[in-house]
């Protein structure tokens, strides 16, 4: 398998190109070659490295195929001008190759998928009258007909006289997808996510991928991925959760893998609790380590006045490190717990109150409420930014880039991330945590400024998931660090931490600086800036109250227009 060698990081295509989809499938395929080479079958690794030697036509049509949906097309609906040849030499020529099939069977789903009411009606017409149907029939109506009559699958000749049209299945679909879920790490992602875009307009971090930051450590990783990714696919058709949970794979060692299947026994047990099967939704939930699955477990033990186990788990989940919406929903519960299990009502955090003040002004002719505020609030011993989002998680981006981009296993797995894989799921923290202490230690011994700084000028352009980069002059970075202590750095970016999803949002609009405040020493506000009608939400009331108990200055300004002076503040 290949080392990491940042002069052999894969070109991307360039649009001008025709065929620029083929050079980032080829891409695609020489990449799992090289880094995933050892979990493919001899016979796998072979005819990949068969299809990067077919000449440059049948490339591109079966890069066609394979980017489409299903595996069946109809041969003549098949139309790329970009081509050299005619479709039909070229399909040919991959039929000799064992590339395309063209005779598959086909059974009445897949014929009424391939065909229009047009042309089915005259094919079946004389079956439906036989039956006593009209065949003037809608198209699902005569399929519903249909379905009882024809069980088993033809081939095309066998289902009508088609003339022209023919009806082809791609071959090895599967070491296709495979291919798609090494190099993406999910089948979420189709290959349109890759092969259609023009991916050079964007700068990428060059992370290290080697043997010991793979996700897939053996081909058995990545059969269990797919396994799971059947129950879901399952699960997403509907069939009961009952029918798929045998199929669930086992515990797994691999932590990367161990998340996928957390996510997976969360949602079979929304689907179970959903189906009526509760005992199953409690043993999905209670095996899954998501961390939305316990919640959802305590309100279901509640649900069937099971208040004791309830209380019991409730309890225990309350001494460990939750996120804020996390917490307001254990504490709800165990306010609602206590009285039915005969124990006291735990304290609960009482909210803070939040600073609130009202300014009234003209009606711009062009802009936000935010920048209204923004300008009436502007001095020039007291400047201000609109920031929202922006500021806070830039300083932590740029803070931390080199443990946002450690090469942990599950986190990368090709050259064009905007940043790890494993950005919102529960462990993204725990295996770095070191990580983020020592980056929190430069906030405490002072070499935190000189290290932002660094990573502004060394990284400037590349992607990063807590970085904008327009939004991040760099005098704005160090005003920031002339006016925000960092204890409250510190104090903003671990309960960012705390729930990376979830926190990401809901920072306040502005940021008031204040470069010579009280006794020469700098200070800043943040000001939420709430317009006529408009409300502070829940994750800007998580906020601010967390700001109120960390003594962090912020409040939330409501602007009236002057013309509407009658309206009430909320």
């Amino acid at each position: 398998m290949t080392t990491f060698d940042p002069a052999s990081v894969p070109r991307t295509a360039d649009l001008d190109n025709p065929l620029y989809y083929l050079e980032n499938m080829e891409t695609v395929v020489r990449w799992v070659l090289d880094h995933h080479g050892d979990l493919l079958t001899g016979p796998e690794f072979r005819l990949l490295e068969t299809f990067l030697g077919l000449e440059t036509g049948e490339k591109a049509l079966l890069t066609r195929l394979v980017m489409r949906t299903g595996e069946l097309f109809r041969a003549d609906k098949l139309a790329y001008p970009e081509l050299d040849s005619p479709v039909s030499e070229i399909l040919h020529r991959l039929v000799s190759a064992d590339w395309v099939e063209t005779e598959p069977l086909l059974d009445l789903d897949q014929l009424f998928r391939l065909f229009t009411l047009a042309e089915l009606r005259p094919a079946f017409a004389d079956t439906l009258k036989g039956l006593g149907h009209n065949r003037g029939l809608p198209k699902a109506a005569m399929k519903r007909v249909l379905s009882d009559h024809f069980s088993e699958a033809r081939t095309l000749d066998q289902w009508f006289d088609t003339g022209d049209a023919r009806v082809v299945r791609l071959q090895h679909m599967a070491l296709f997808d495979r291919v798609r879920l090494m190099f993406f790490g999910n089948l979420r992602q189709t290959w349109s996510d890759f092969v259609l875009v023009e991916l050079g307009y964007q700068a990428y971090e060059q992370v290290p991928i080697n043997r010991e930051s793979r996700a897939f450590d053996c081909r058995s990783d990545v059969d269990c991925y797919l396994a799971m990714q059947a129950c879901r696919d399952q699960l997403d058709q509907e069939v009961p959760a009952s029918e798929v949970w045998p199929q669930v794979p086992g515990p797994v060692t691999n932590a990367w893998l161990a998340g996928r299947r957390d996510r997976l026994l969360l949602e079979l047990g929304r689907q179970a609790e959903r189906q009526g099967d509760r005992e199953l939704a409690l043993t999905a939930l209670a095996g899954s380590g998501h961390r939305e699955a316990r919640l959802k477990q305590l309100r279901l033990l509640e649900r069937m006045k099971r208040h004791r186990e309830a209380w019991q788990i409730a309890s225990q989940w309350q001494t460990g490190e939750l996120s804020d919406a996390e917490r307001q929903g254990l504490d709800r519960i165990l306010k609602r717990l206590a009285p039915k299990v005969g124990e006291p009502r735990p304290a609960l955090a009482t909210a803070r109150p939040i600073n609130e003040w009202q300014v009234s002004l003209p009606r711009p002719s062009a802009g936000s409420v935010e920048w209204a505020a923004a300008e009436h609030l502007n001095q020039p011993q007291a400047p201000v930014a609109y920031v929202e989002n922006t500021l806070i998680n830039g300083l932590f981006g740029l803070l931390c880039w080199p443990v946002i981009f450690k090469p942990v296993p599950g986190a990368f797995f090709h050259p064009f991330h905007t940043g790890p894989a494993d950005l919102t799921r529960e462990d993204f923290v725990v295996r770095r945590r070191s990580d983020f202490e020592a980056c929190f230690a430069a906030l405490r011994d002072g070499c935190y400024r000189e290290r932002i700084l660094d990573t502004w000028h060394g990284k400037q352009g590349l992607a990063n998931p807590f970085v904008v980069w327009p939004a991040l002059s760099e005098a704005l970075i160090e005003l920031a660090l002339d006016c925000i202590p960092p204890d409250h750095l510190e104090a903003m970016f671990r309960r960012l931490l705390l729930n990376v999803k979830e926190h990401r949002s809901g920072f306040p609009d502005l940021i008031q600086f204040h470069p010579k405040g009280s006794g020469d020493k700098p200070g800043y506000e943040m000001v939420e800036v709430k317009g006529p009608g408009d409300r502070l939400q829940d994750h800007q009331r998580r906020w601010l109250d967390f700001f109120a108990r960390e003594g962090i200055p912020a409040s939330v300004c409501y602007v009236r227009w002057q013309e509407n002076t009658g309206e009430e503040m909320p």
